[in-house]
């Protein structure tokens, strides 16, 4: 598929939302101020656009009066989280913080109509074309958040349901505290008089070096020969690869047939990573001596000395990665992959983490959201994140996707099923023609 054919695909797609309104809402009682620094684990993210979630959901409400619920419901929830309610601000030496104060505009929330639209149209989407008018600050930067708020939402009215569309800074937290505020916030909506589990709110406590950044936002990249054209990266495509309980079962079971004496038993999520990276890197059709990169965003709060509560809010997240060859990942066995990347994993104690802090501090390196290897097969989000579970009082979700924001050839989002249980759905963005060889890949698929 061409690529002028694929934007005039991505153009007949494109969903028109019409804007109803735009306010802000703050912490429903006064705060006075509050600032906290942001640490070693948050800073590398600060180039890295808003990260994007989308919730759809199905049922004809009264509109009008959800949008009063959501957004009652939500300046109760800022009392706790009011740092999503601030701005990113620096002290006078240089160091990032994010503050919150009562004059702040507060968090940005648009309503939005999209009436011709089916929730049905929405669920079988694979691409995030059709979905960026349904989610807000697609192309923002985090750096941003020096003058925008910390989170906007989207509240759409659909023709059979509606949509919420949040846009949060990736510099103050990571997907282990999005879904904490985003269960919390439900919470409220459904009456709680308090959220369940208070946000624990001093990055500090993990990490308390004083790292001085000096960021400007990146200039355009400079026309070469007077040619002002700009250089577009090859059209990705994005697709939802749905794996039931039983494909999930199947796939962890090969992998650990013939168990090794120094190795424990593979994880789910270790198998499931490797049947992803070998079919990625067999769809990519690499010379047998291209590397290929394994790339895990990996929660540190219980890998930190001393650990921190689940609660923790903020980004307690670090990249991990492996790497070999393409020939011999794909000429052994799927345990060989499987072993590589659980030996990432397990040696990522707090020595590892503490030692890759020091040598960033030493030498801070802004990553751009796409830096995660050659080759790569990168994974974020978990199916450990109950998204299914973010009731606001109008039911489960009908699915739960990622905006078009941080995407880039290799990227995977793992979400739990729909079906519940086992179940796991693979959000994967590739170049087209990886992608097309993808979806024929009966090994892949899991299909006989």
């Amino acid at each position: 598929m061409g690529s002028q054919v694929i934007e005039e695909e991505v153009n007949k797609n494109m969903l028109k939302a019409k804007i109803l309104s735009t306010c802000h809402v703050k912490p429903k009682k006064a705060l006075g101020r509050r600032e906290c620094q942001l640490v070693t684990f948050d800073l590398p993210y600060i180039a890295f656009y808003y990260n994007q979630k989308l919730m759809i959901y199905k049922g004809v409400v009264d509109f009008d009066d959800l949008v009063v619920k959501m957004k009652d419901g939500l300046a109760l929830v800022l009392e706790e989280f009011h740092q999503l309610a601030g701005k990113l601000g620096k002290y006078e030496d240089g160091v990032f913080k994010v503050e919150y104060d009562d004059d702040m505009d507060g968090v940005e929330v648009v309503v939005a109509a999209a009436e011709e639209i089916s929730v049905a149209e929405l669920t079988k989407e694979e691409g995030t074309a059709r979905l960026k008018e349904l989610v807000p600050y697609n192309g923002v930067l985090n750096l941003e958040g020096l003058q925008r708020p910390l989170l906007a939402v989207q509240l759409t009215k659909l023709n059979d349901g509606f949509v919420i569309g949040c846009a949060f800074n990736h510099a103050i937290l990571d997907g282990t505290a999005t879904w904490h505020f985003m269960n919390s916030w439900a919470q409220m909506c459904r009456g709680a008089t308090s959220i369940s589990v208070a946000p624990f709110l001093d990055r500090t406590k993990a990490r308390n070096t004083r790292v001085k950044l000096d960021l400007t936002p990146p200039a355009p990249a400079a026309p070469q020969n007077g040619d002002v054209a700009k250089v577009v990266p090859p059209p990705l495509r994005e697709k939802v690869f749905k794996f039931s309980e039983s494909a999930i079962d199947k796939i962890k079971s090969k992998v650990n047939e013939k168990p090794s004496e120094d190795s424990k038993p593979f994880s789910t999520f270790q198998a499931l990573s490797t049947h992803v990276w070998n079919s990625v890197t067999r769809a990519r059709q690499l010379k047998p001596e291209d590397y290929t990169v394994f790339t895990i965003f990996a929660d540190c709060r219980r890998r930190v000395d001393p650990p921190m509560p689940e609660s923790y809010f903020g980004n307690l997240i670090q990249a991990i990665f492996t790497v070999t060859a393409a020939g011999l990942l794909l000429a052994n066995p799927p345990e060989f992959g499987a072993k590589l990347v659980q030996q990432a994993i397990v040696s990522h104690d707090a020595k590892a983490i503490n030692k890759r802090n020091d040598e960033w501090e030493s030498n801070p390196i802004i990553f751009q959201y796409k830096d995660a290897g050659v080759n790569c097969v990168a994974v974020g989000s978990s199916p450990r994140f109950n998204v299914y579970e973010v009731d606001f009082g109008y039911g489960a979700p009908e699915s739960v996707r990622s905006g078009s924001n941080n995407r880039f050839d290799g990227m995977v989002y793992l979400y739990q099923g729909k079906s519940g249980g086992r179940s796991i759905d693979i959000e994967i963005s590739l170049d087209a023609a990886t992608m097309e060889n993808l979806e024929k890949d009966k090994e892949f698929l899991m299909e006989a």
